[in-house]
C-alpha cells in the first residue's frame, strides 16, 4: 500500500484526471487547528457549498475507563497532556503503533492485525446487542485500567469544502446539515 502522505491531493483535483483508481485524500481541520487525513468517500452539494463524507486514513480509536464487572465507560473529552495518553503512547509503541491526537477523534497509525472474517461472523449471531467496539490495548494509569477500542462500525466525518481545503462541520452546523446529507445519500442509493 502506498504511503498516505504521497496520495494527498488538494480538494480541487481530488476527482480529476491523473488518479489511477486510488481514493483521493483530504486533510480536514477542526476549530482548534487539529487535522485529520481522510479518504474522500462522497461529495454532496448543498446550498451552494460542497460537503464531503470522509473516513479517516488512520484507524479511529475510542478511550474507555474499564471497571470490574461494569460496562466500559467512554471518555468523551480528554486533554492532549493527560497522563493517560502518555501511557497509551508507550503501550502502542510496543506494538509498533502510534497514537495520533487528531481532529474529531484519536487515531492509531501503523499496521493493525485484521480480525479473521469467521471471528466477526461468530460474534454477530451471539446477541442482538452486538459489540460495537474491539479492544486494541488495555493499560493501567494510577491503578485505574483503561482501554483503547476500535469502533467496528464505519467512522464517518463530515467536512465543508472550500478554496482553503476541508473544514470540519461541528456543533449546530453538524446538527443542521447531517439529516440533509443522510437524505441526499439515501436518494443516491435508490435505483432509478
Amino acid at each position: 500500500m502506498q504511503d498516505p502522505e504521497e496520495t494527498d491531493v488538494s480538494p480541487m483535483n481530488a476527482s480529476g484526471p491523473g488518479n489511477s483508481g486510488e481514493v483521493p485524500t483530504v486533510l480536514v481541520k477542526d476549530s482548534t487547528g487539529r487535522d485529520l487525513l481522510c479518504f474522500l468517500e462522497q461529495l454532496i452539494p448543498l446550498d451552494g457549498s460542497d460537503y464531503a463524507l470522509l473516513t479517516p486514513v488512520d484507524t479511529p480509536v475510542c478511550l474507555f475507563r474499564l471497571k470490574d464487572g461494569n460496562d466500559p465507560e467512554l471518555i468523551d473529552a480528554i486533554s492532549d497532556s493527560e497522563p493517560i495518553l502518555s501511557v497509551a503512547d508507550v503501550v502502542l509503541q510496543e506494538h509498533d503503533l502510534t497514537l495520533v491526537r487528531s481532529a474529531v477523534t484519536l487515531t492509531v497509525s501503523g499496521e493493525l492485525d485484521e480480525p479473521e472474517p469467521e471471528d466477526l461472523e461468530d460474534e454477530e449471531g451471539d446477541e442482538d446487542d452486538a459489540e460495537t467496539y474491539e479492544l486494541l490495548v488495555s493499560f493501567l494509569v494510577e491503578e485505574q485500567e483503561y482501554g483503547l477500542y476500535i469502533p467496528l462500525d464505519p467512522f464517518f466525518v463530515v467536512a465543508r469544502m472550500d478554496e482553503a481545503g476541508a473544514v470540519l462541520v461541528e456543533g449546530e452546523d453538524f446538527d443542521r446539515i447531517q439529516p440533509r446529507i443522510e437524505a441526499e445519500l439515501e436518494e443516491r442509493e435508490l435505483p432509478e
